[in-house]
Protein backbone atom coordinates (compact mmCIF):
# COMPACT_ATOMS: atom_id res chain seq x y z
CA UNK A 1 0.00 0.00 0.00
CA UNK A 2 1.56 3.81 -1.29
CA UNK A 3 0.88 6.42 1.21
CA UNK A 4 -0.45 8.15 -2.12
CA UNK A 5 -2.55 5.96 -3.25
CA UNK A 6 -6.77 6.71 -2.51
CA UNK A 7 -6.96 3.44 -0.19
CA UNK A 8 -3.86 4.69 1.79
CA UNK A 9 -5.59 8.17 1.75
CA UNK A 10 -9.44 7.46 2.86
CA UNK A 11 -9.45 4.03 3.92
CA UNK A 12 -6.64 3.28 6.13
CA UNK A 13 -5.55 6.42 7.60
CA UNK A 14 -8.66 8.03 9.06
CA UNK A 15 -9.61 4.09 10.21
CA UNK A 16 -6.11 4.26 11.89
CA UNK A 17 -5.93 7.74 13.54
CA UNK A 18 -9.51 7.39 14.74
CA UNK A 19 -8.63 3.83 16.54
CA UNK A 20 -5.69 5.35 17.85
CA UNK A 21 -7.07 8.56 19.31
CA UNK A 22 -10.32 7.04 21.08
CA UNK A 23 -8.25 3.89 22.60
CA UNK A 24 -6.61 4.74 26.03
CA UNK A 25 -3.01 6.22 26.04
CA UNK A 26 -1.59 2.75 27.22
CA UNK A 27 -3.02 0.88 24.24
CA UNK A 28 -2.10 3.12 21.23
CA UNK A 29 1.20 1.21 20.89
CA UNK A 30 -0.73 -2.49 20.41
CA UNK A 31 -2.61 0.37 17.82
CA UNK A 32 0.08 1.10 15.65
CA UNK A 33 1.57 -2.57 15.96
CA UNK A 34 -1.75 -3.94 14.52
CA UNK A 35 -2.67 -1.56 11.93
CA UNK A 36 1.41 -1.45 10.70
CA UNK A 37 1.18 -5.51 10.30
CA UNK A 38 -2.03 -4.80 8.58
CA UNK A 39 -0.37 -2.12 6.22
CA UNK A 40 2.75 -4.59 5.74
CA UNK A 41 0.53 -7.46 5.00
CA UNK A 42 -1.17 -5.48 2.65
CA UNK A 43 1.52 -5.75 -0.06
CA UNK A 44 3.52 -9.25 1.39
CA UNK A 45 1.74 -11.16 4.15
CA UNK A 46 3.59 -14.43 3.98
CA UNK A 47 6.63 -11.59 4.92
CA UNK A 48 5.56 -10.50 7.75
CA UNK A 49 6.98 -13.48 9.54
CA UNK A 50 10.20 -12.73 8.73
CA UNK A 51 9.61 -9.32 10.09
CA UNK A 52 8.65 -10.06 13.36
CA UNK A 53 11.51 -12.93 13.06
CA UNK A 54 13.98 -10.22 12.97
CA UNK A 55 11.89 -8.36 15.65
CA UNK A 56 12.03 -11.48 18.18
CA UNK A 57 15.97 -11.63 17.55
CA UNK A 58 16.42 -7.91 18.40
CA UNK A 59 14.72 -7.99 21.31
CA UNK A 60 16.51 -11.18 22.64
CA UNK A 61 19.86 -10.14 20.95
CA UNK A 62 19.26 -6.41 22.82
CA UNK A 63 18.82 -7.78 26.24
CA UNK A 64 21.85 -10.41 25.46
CA UNK A 65 23.63 -7.85 24.77
CA UNK A 66 22.71 -5.09 27.72
CA UNK A 67 25.87 -4.57 29.49
CA UNK A 68 24.41 -3.27 32.18
CA UNK A 69 22.34 -6.67 32.63
CA UNK A 70 22.74 -8.56 36.24
CA UNK A 71 25.31 -11.28 36.43
CA UNK A 72 25.97 -11.13 32.28
CA UNK A 73 28.81 -13.76 31.13
CA UNK A 74 31.66 -11.57 30.37
CA UNK A 75 31.79 -12.92 26.44
CA UNK A 76 27.39 -12.59 26.23
CA UNK A 77 27.01 -9.30 25.07
CA UNK A 78 29.59 -9.72 22.39
CA UNK A 79 28.02 -12.85 21.25
CA UNK A 80 24.66 -11.41 21.16
CA UNK A 81 25.70 -8.47 19.04
CA UNK A 82 27.45 -10.58 16.80
CA UNK A 83 24.64 -12.42 16.56
CA UNK A 84 22.46 -9.21 15.68
CA UNK A 85 24.92 -8.37 12.80
CA UNK A 86 24.95 -11.85 10.80
CA UNK A 87 21.33 -12.37 11.54
CA UNK A 88 20.58 -9.29 10.05
CA UNK A 89 23.24 -8.80 7.26
CA UNK A 90 22.52 -12.83 6.21
CA UNK A 91 18.73 -11.45 5.38
CA UNK A 92 20.05 -9.24 2.91
CA UNK A 93 22.47 -11.42 1.65
CA UNK A 94 20.13 -14.28 1.26
CA UNK A 95 17.08 -11.85 -0.15
CA UNK A 96 18.41 -9.35 -1.43
CA UNK A 97 21.95 -10.53 -3.18
CA UNK A 98 21.93 -14.62 -3.29
CA UNK A 99 20.76 -13.94 -7.68
CA UNK A 100 23.22 -11.34 -7.91
CA UNK A 101 26.22 -13.50 -6.49
CA UNK A 102 25.35 -16.68 -8.59
CA UNK A 103 24.89 -14.30 -11.93
CA UNK A 104 28.58 -13.05 -11.05
CA UNK A 105 29.74 -16.96 -10.14
CA UNK A 106 28.20 -17.57 -13.56
CA UNK A 107 30.20 -14.81 -15.55
CA UNK A 108 33.58 -15.75 -13.54
CA UNK A 109 33.46 -19.20 -13.74
CA UNK A 110 31.07 -20.54 -16.66
CA UNK A 111 29.12 -21.93 -14.33
CA UNK A 112 25.25 -22.47 -14.95
CA UNK A 113 24.40 -22.39 -11.78
CA UNK A 114 20.06 -21.30 -10.81
CA UNK A 115 19.42 -18.37 -9.67
CA UNK A 116 16.53 -18.43 -6.78
CA UNK A 117 14.39 -15.25 -8.11
CA UNK A 118 13.49 -14.69 -4.73
CA UNK A 119 10.86 -11.39 -4.27
CA UNK A 120 12.23 -8.92 -2.36
CA UNK A 121 10.69 -8.45 1.34
CA UNK A 122 9.40 -4.77 1.33
CA UNK A 123 11.31 -2.45 3.64
CA UNK A 124 13.49 -4.85 4.50
CA UNK A 125 16.88 -2.76 3.99
CA UNK A 126 15.69 -0.67 6.41
CA UNK A 127 13.77 -2.57 9.15
CA UNK A 128 17.17 -4.97 9.19
CA UNK A 129 19.68 -1.25 9.31
CA UNK A 130 17.02 -0.67 12.46
CA UNK A 131 17.21 -3.40 14.58
CA UNK A 132 20.69 -3.44 13.83
CA UNK A 133 21.74 -0.32 14.98
CA UNK A 134 19.21 -1.11 18.13
CA UNK A 135 21.28 -3.86 19.50
CA UNK A 136 24.85 -2.24 18.36
CA UNK A 137 23.37 0.74 20.29
CA UNK A 138 22.77 -1.28 23.23
CA UNK A 139 26.15 -2.98 23.09
CA UNK A 140 27.69 0.01 22.86
CA UNK A 141 25.75 1.56 26.18
CA UNK A 142 24.37 4.18 24.11
CA UNK A 143 20.83 3.05 25.08
CA UNK A 144 19.31 0.67 27.27
CA UNK A 145 17.48 -2.67 25.79
CA UNK A 146 14.08 -2.47 25.47
CA UNK A 147 12.49 -4.60 27.82
CA UNK A 148 8.44 -4.39 26.36
CA UNK A 149 8.15 -6.40 23.87
CA UNK A 150 5.66 -4.53 22.34
CA UNK A 151 7.23 -1.15 22.51
CA UNK A 152 10.25 -2.62 20.39
CA UNK A 153 8.08 -4.16 18.09
CA UNK A 154 5.88 -1.19 17.03
CA UNK A 155 9.33 0.35 16.76
CA UNK A 156 10.17 -1.87 13.79
CA UNK A 157 7.05 -2.39 12.35
CA UNK A 158 5.97 1.48 12.48
CA UNK A 159 4.23 1.90 9.25
CA UNK A 160 5.19 5.58 8.84
CA UNK A 161 8.84 4.54 7.82
CA UNK A 162 8.62 0.77 7.84
CA UNK A 163 8.65 0.76 3.57
CA UNK A 164 11.19 3.66 2.25
CA UNK A 165 12.52 5.66 5.65
CA UNK A 166 13.85 7.58 7.00
CA UNK A 167 15.96 5.30 9.05
CA UNK A 168 14.68 5.76 12.22
CA UNK A 169 17.20 4.62 15.06
CA UNK A 170 15.85 3.67 18.12
CA UNK A 171 18.29 6.14 20.56
CA UNK A 172 15.89 8.97 18.36
CA UNK A 173 12.78 7.27 19.42
CA UNK A 174 13.16 4.85 22.76
CA UNK A 175 11.35 7.97 24.95
CA UNK A 176 8.83 9.10 22.29
CA UNK A 177 7.78 5.19 22.24
CA UNK A 178 6.42 5.56 26.17
CA UNK A 179 5.25 9.20 25.85
CA UNK A 180 4.61 11.46 22.94
CA UNK A 181 3.93 14.54 22.30
CA UNK A 182 0.51 14.04 21.19
CA UNK A 183 -1.20 17.78 20.43
CA UNK A 184 -3.17 19.58 17.75
CA UNK A 185 -0.54 21.87 17.27
CA UNK A 186 1.81 18.44 16.65
CA UNK A 187 -0.85 16.93 14.67
CA UNK A 188 -2.03 20.19 12.72
CA UNK A 189 2.28 20.04 11.85
CA UNK A 190 2.40 16.61 10.30
CA UNK A 191 -0.57 16.92 8.30
CA UNK A 192 0.90 20.10 6.29
CA UNK A 193 4.07 18.15 5.92
CA UNK A 194 2.22 14.78 5.26
CA UNK A 195 0.19 17.54 2.21
CA UNK A 196 3.67 18.49 1.16
CA UNK A 197 5.33 15.59 0.36
CA UNK A 198 1.98 14.11 -1.67
CA UNK A 199 1.80 17.07 -3.47
CA UNK A 200 6.34 16.62 -4.20
CA UNK A 201 5.27 12.89 -4.83
CA UNK A 202 1.84 12.90 -6.66
CA UNK A 203 1.95 16.60 -8.64
CA UNK A 204 5.35 16.72 -9.20
CA UNK A 205 7.75 13.64 -8.84
CA UNK A 206 4.84 11.46 -10.89
CA UNK A 207 4.28 14.21 -13.32
CA UNK A 208 8.43 14.72 -14.52
CA UNK A 209 8.53 10.82 -14.06
CA UNK A 210 5.93 10.46 -17.40
CA UNK A 211 8.60 13.05 -19.19
CA UNK A 212 11.43 10.80 -18.42
CA UNK A 213 9.52 7.42 -19.61
CA UNK A 214 8.61 9.31 -22.50
CA UNK A 215 12.51 10.08 -23.61
CA UNK A 216 13.31 6.32 -22.16
CA UNK A 217 10.31 4.70 -24.96
CA UNK A 218 11.01 6.80 -27.40
CA UNK A 219 12.25 5.41 -30.74
CA UNK A 220 16.19 5.87 -32.23
CA UNK A 221 14.91 8.22 -34.92
CA UNK A 222 14.11 10.63 -32.18
CA UNK A 223 16.90 10.43 -29.82
CA UNK A 224 19.39 13.89 -29.66
CA UNK A 225 21.66 14.97 -27.30
CA UNK A 226 18.81 17.54 -26.23
CA UNK A 227 16.59 14.58 -25.21
CA UNK A 228 19.30 12.32 -23.60
CA UNK A 229 19.92 15.22 -20.98
CA UNK A 230 16.24 16.14 -20.96
CA UNK A 231 15.38 12.64 -19.93
CA UNK A 232 18.07 12.43 -16.94
CA UNK A 233 17.69 15.16 -15.81
CA UNK A 234 13.79 14.49 -15.32
CA UNK A 235 14.94 11.39 -13.49
CA UNK A 236 16.95 13.11 -11.28
CA UNK A 237 14.00 15.37 -10.61
CA UNK A 238 11.54 12.46 -10.39
CA UNK A 239 13.52 10.82 -7.85
CA UNK A 240 14.36 13.46 -5.83
CA UNK A 241 11.16 14.31 -5.29
CA UNK A 242 9.67 10.66 -5.31
CA UNK A 243 12.06 9.71 -2.17
CA UNK A 244 11.81 13.56 -0.26
CA UNK A 245 8.23 13.58 -0.49
CA UNK A 246 7.82 9.92 0.88
CA UNK A 247 10.34 11.15 3.29
CA UNK A 248 8.13 14.31 4.71
CA UNK A 249 4.77 11.90 4.23
CA UNK A 250 6.57 10.12 6.63
CA UNK A 251 7.91 12.71 9.11
CA UNK A 252 4.22 14.15 8.61
CA UNK A 253 2.62 10.79 9.59
CA UNK A 254 4.70 10.33 12.64
CA UNK A 255 3.91 14.17 14.01
CA UNK A 256 0.18 12.95 13.90
CA UNK A 257 0.70 10.01 15.90
CA UNK A 258 3.30 12.10 18.53
CA UNK A 259 6.91 11.12 17.00
CA UNK A 260 9.44 13.33 15.60
CA UNK A 261 11.91 11.39 13.00
CA UNK A 262 14.95 13.22 11.68
CA UNK A 263 15.02 14.92 8.68
CA UNK A 264 16.25 12.51 5.62
CA UNK A 265 16.74 15.53 2.89
CA UNK A 266 18.03 19.11 3.44
CA UNK A 267 17.99 20.84 -0.44
CA UNK A 268 20.80 18.88 -2.03
CA UNK A 269 20.60 20.29 -4.67
CA UNK A 270 21.80 24.00 -3.95
CA UNK A 271 25.11 21.68 -2.89
CA UNK A 272 28.11 23.48 -3.88
CA UNK A 273 30.06 20.16 -2.99
CA UNK A 274 29.65 16.30 -3.53
CA UNK A 275 30.57 16.02 0.35
CA UNK A 276 28.16 18.55 1.00
CA UNK A 277 25.56 16.94 -1.28
CA UNK A 278 25.53 13.53 0.84
CA UNK A 279 25.16 15.44 4.08
CA UNK A 280 22.09 16.26 2.61
CA UNK A 281 20.75 13.41 -0.19
CA UNK A 282 19.35 10.72 2.26
CA UNK A 283 20.49 11.80 5.49
CA UNK A 284 19.65 8.99 7.43
CA UNK A 285 21.50 6.42 5.67
CA UNK A 286 24.63 8.87 5.27
CA UNK A 287 24.82 8.89 8.68
CA UNK A 288 23.90 5.42 9.66
CA UNK A 289 26.67 4.05 7.46
CA UNK A 290 29.10 6.84 8.92
CA UNK A 291 28.24 5.72 12.58
CA UNK A 292 28.33 1.49 12.15
CA UNK A 293 31.00 1.14 9.25
CA UNK A 294 33.19 4.20 8.12
CA UNK A 295 33.93 5.20 12.20
CA UNK A 296 34.58 1.21 13.50
CA UNK A 297 36.81 1.11 10.23
CA UNK A 298 38.42 3.85 11.78
CA UNK A 299 37.28 7.09 9.73
CA UNK A 300 40.19 9.44 8.31
CA UNK A 301 42.38 8.73 11.63
CA UNK A 302 44.06 6.66 9.78
CA UNK A 303 47.14 6.45 7.27
CA UNK A 304 46.03 7.85 3.40
CA UNK A 305 45.63 4.42 2.38
CA UNK A 306 43.74 2.78 4.77
CA UNK A 307 41.31 6.13 4.43
CA UNK A 308 41.01 5.76 0.92
CA UNK A 309 39.83 1.92 1.28
CA UNK A 310 37.47 3.11 4.17
CA UNK A 311 35.47 5.26 1.68
CA UNK A 312 35.89 2.74 -0.88
CA UNK A 313 34.34 -0.12 1.24
CA UNK A 314 31.63 2.60 2.26
CA UNK A 315 30.83 3.56 -0.64
CA UNK A 316 30.25 -0.28 -2.12
CA UNK A 317 28.50 -0.90 0.54
CA UNK A 318 26.22 1.76 -0.45
CA UNK A 319 25.92 1.40 -3.93
CA UNK A 320 24.78 -2.20 -3.16
CA UNK A 321 22.61 -1.19 -0.81
CA UNK A 322 20.48 0.43 -3.11
CA UNK A 323 20.61 -2.76 -5.51
CA UNK A 324 22.01 -6.01 -6.18
CA UNK A 325 23.48 -5.37 -9.64
CA UNK A 326 26.94 -3.98 -10.92
CA UNK A 327 25.35 -0.31 -11.67
CA UNK A 328 24.99 0.11 -8.01
CA UNK A 329 28.59 -1.10 -7.23
CA UNK A 330 29.55 1.21 -10.43
CA UNK A 331 27.70 4.62 -8.83
CA UNK A 332 28.83 3.91 -5.03
CA UNK A 333 32.61 3.90 -6.42
CA UNK A 334 31.75 7.00 -8.38
CA UNK A 335 31.10 8.64 -5.62
CA UNK A 336 33.63 7.58 -3.57
CA UNK A 337 36.15 8.24 -6.37
CA UNK A 338 34.87 11.96 -6.37
CA UNK A 339 34.73 12.43 -2.39
CA UNK A 340 38.25 11.06 -2.48
CA UNK A 341 39.15 13.77 -5.09
CA UNK A 342 37.79 16.61 -3.32
CA UNK A 343 39.44 15.27 -0.04
CA UNK A 344 43.16 15.52 -1.79
CA UNK A 345 42.58 18.81 -3.63
CA UNK A 346 39.14 19.37 -5.49
CA UNK A 347 37.47 21.16 -2.09
CA UNK A 348 39.66 24.05 -2.30
CA UNK A 349 39.17 24.91 -6.00
CA UNK A 350 35.45 24.58 -5.59
CA UNK A 351 35.24 26.85 -2.82
CA UNK A 352 36.93 29.63 -4.34
CA UNK A 353 33.20 30.17 -6.61
CA UNK A 354 29.80 28.84 -5.22
CA UNK A 355 28.82 29.05 -8.76
CA UNK A 356 31.24 26.64 -10.13
CA UNK A 357 30.80 24.20 -7.47
CA UNK A 358 27.12 24.73 -8.11
CA UNK A 359 27.96 23.78 -12.01
CA UNK A 360 29.85 20.85 -10.71
CA UNK A 361 27.56 19.40 -8.64
CA UNK A 362 24.63 19.19 -10.71
CA UNK A 363 26.55 17.91 -13.59
CA UNK A 364 28.17 14.94 -11.56
CA UNK A 365 24.86 14.33 -9.82
CA UNK A 366 23.18 13.88 -13.33
CA UNK A 367 25.90 12.02 -14.35
CA UNK A 368 25.48 9.84 -11.47
CA UNK A 369 22.02 8.75 -12.31
CA UNK A 370 22.50 7.83 -15.62
CA UNK A 371 24.40 4.64 -13.30
CA UNK A 372 21.48 4.54 -10.78
CA UNK A 373 18.76 3.90 -13.39
CA UNK A 374 20.67 1.68 -16.01
CA UNK A 375 20.23 -1.82 -16.48
CA UNK A 376 23.76 -2.82 -17.14
CA UNK A 377 26.79 -0.69 -17.62
CA UNK A 378 26.86 -1.04 -21.27
CA UNK A 379 23.88 1.10 -21.00
CA UNK A 380 24.83 3.80 -18.67
CA UNK A 381 27.93 4.07 -20.70
CA UNK A 382 25.51 4.34 -24.03
CA UNK A 383 23.29 6.91 -22.18
CA UNK A 384 26.43 9.05 -21.33
CA UNK A 385 27.91 9.13 -24.80
CA UNK A 386 24.73 10.21 -26.27
CA UNK A 387 24.67 12.84 -23.60
CA UNK A 388 27.73 14.12 -25.24
CA UNK A 389 26.92 13.53 -28.96
CA UNK A 390 28.38 9.74 -28.90
CA UNK A 391 26.84 8.06 -32.42
CA UNK A 392 26.57 11.26 -34.41
CA UNK A 393 23.51 11.91 -32.41
CA UNK A 394 22.07 15.44 -33.59
CA UNK A 395 21.75 18.25 -30.95
CA UNK A 396 17.98 18.67 -30.77
CA UNK A 397 14.96 16.90 -32.16
CA UNK A 398 11.73 18.15 -32.66
CA UNK A 399 10.76 15.94 -29.96
CA UNK A 400 12.40 17.01 -27.81
CA UNK A 401 11.57 20.31 -28.10
CA UNK A 402 8.14 18.98 -27.73
CA UNK A 403 8.65 17.55 -24.66
CA UNK A 404 10.29 20.51 -22.93
CA UNK A 405 7.46 22.75 -23.76
CA UNK A 406 4.86 20.56 -22.68
CA UNK A 407 7.12 19.83 -19.37
CA UNK A 408 8.87 22.94 -19.23
CA UNK A 409 6.28 24.66 -16.20
CA UNK A 410 6.56 21.20 -13.92
CA UNK A 411 10.17 21.29 -14.65
CA UNK A 412 10.26 25.47 -13.70
CA UNK A 413 8.39 24.19 -10.44
CA UNK A 414 10.78 21.26 -10.26
CA UNK A 415 13.95 23.24 -10.16
CA UNK A 416 12.13 26.25 -7.46
CA UNK A 417 10.65 23.37 -5.22
CA UNK A 418 14.38 21.88 -4.65
CA UNK A 419 15.41 24.83 -3.25
CA UNK A 420 14.33 26.57 0.27
CA UNK A 421 13.53 29.69 -1.62
CA UNK A 422 9.64 28.90 -1.35
CA UNK A 423 10.19 28.34 2.35
CA UNK A 424 12.78 31.59 3.10
CA UNK A 425 9.91 33.61 1.30
CA UNK A 426 7.06 32.06 3.71
CA UNK A 427 9.57 32.99 6.59
CA UNK A 428 10.33 36.81 5.59
CA UNK A 429 6.50 37.41 5.17
CA UNK A 430 5.87 36.05 8.49
CA UNK A 431 8.08 39.15 9.68
CA UNK A 432 6.65 41.52 7.97
CA UNK A 433 3.32 43.93 9.55
CA UNK A 434 0.83 41.75 9.59
CA UNK A 435 2.53 38.91 7.61
CA UNK A 436 2.47 35.79 10.28
CA UNK A 437 -1.61 36.57 10.32
CA UNK A 438 -1.73 36.48 6.37
CA UNK A 439 0.55 33.16 6.08
CA UNK A 440 -1.66 31.56 8.91
CA UNK A 441 -4.77 32.25 7.08
CA UNK A 442 -3.54 30.89 4.13
CA UNK A 443 -2.36 28.22 4.78
CA UNK A 444 -5.48 26.08 5.51
CA UNK A 445 -6.55 27.28 1.90
CA UNK A 446 -3.22 26.11 0.28
CA UNK A 447 -3.64 22.82 1.98
CA UNK A 448 -7.31 22.42 0.79
CA UNK A 449 -6.16 23.05 -2.59
CA UNK A 450 -2.74 20.93 -2.28
CA UNK A 451 -4.78 17.87 -1.16
CA UNK A 452 -7.48 18.42 -3.65
CA UNK A 453 -4.94 18.65 -6.34
CA UNK A 454 -3.19 15.92 -5.24
CA UNK A 455 -6.24 13.96 -5.36
CA UNK A 456 -7.22 14.63 -8.22
CA UNK A 457 -4.29 13.45 -9.84
CA UNK A 458 -4.43 10.39 -7.92
CA UNK A 459 -7.78 9.86 -9.44
CA UNK A 460 -7.17 10.73 -13.04
CA UNK A 461 -3.65 9.34 -13.53
CA UNK A 462 -2.63 5.46 -13.58
CA UNK A 463 1.15 7.38 -13.85
CA UNK A 464 2.16 6.44 -10.12
CA UNK A 465 5.31 4.45 -9.59
CA UNK A 466 7.06 4.06 -6.40
CA UNK A 467 10.90 3.89 -7.12
CA UNK A 468 12.29 3.01 -3.64
CA UNK A 469 10.34 -0.04 -3.13
CA UNK A 470 12.84 -1.74 -5.49
CA UNK A 471 15.83 -0.82 -2.81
Amino acid sequence: MLFSSTTFLFAFLPIVLITYYIVPRITRNLVLFIFSLVFYAWGEPVYIVLMIASTIVAYITGLLADKQRKNAKKYTPLIAMIGAVVWNIGLLLFFKYTDFFIGAANSIFGTQIKTLGLALPIGISFYSFQTLSYVIDVYKGEVRSQKNFLDLATYVALFPQLIAGPIVRYIDVAEQLKKRNESIEHFAQGVWRFSIGLGKKVILANTIGELFDTISNSAQSELSVAASWLGIIAYTFQIYFDFSGYSDMAIGLGKMFGFDFLENFNYPFISRSITEFWRRWHMSLGSWFRDYLYIPLGGNRVSAGRWIFNIAVVWAATGLWHGAAWNFVAWGVYFAVLLVLEKLFLKKWLERSPARGHIYVMLLVIISFVLFDAATLRGAGETIGAMFGAGGLPAASFEALYNLRSYGVVLILGIIGSTPLPKLAVERIRKTSGGSALINAVEPIVLIALLAVSTAFLIDGSFNPFLYFRF
